[in-house]
């Protein structure tokens, strides 16, 4: 699934991430990599999407988030 997809409040491991090559560094730079964590915070398919990931808040765009593959993971 994509995080596009993702449901407010639960956190996802980051499986992908595929668009241009300067985008792409720009959020590994950021820490967006694959296998890190990102917890969902607002997704209510209005506007950006707003994500925690290495505990700093980002609003990311719908396309972006569109292309970053990830997988539901279950805390305890």
């Amino acid at each position: 699934m994509t995080l596009k997809q993702g449901k407010n409040h639960l956190t996802y491991r980051v499986e992908s991430v595929h668009m241009e090559i300067q985008l792409e560094r720009r959020l590994e730079a950021l820490g967006l990599t694959e296998g890190s964590l990102i917890t969902i915070l607002n997704n209510d398919k209005k506007g950006s999407l707003t994500a925690k990931f290495r505990g700093t808040r980002f609003a990311l765009g719908r396309r972006i988030a569109d292309h970053i593959t990830v997988t539901e993971v279950k805390l305890p």
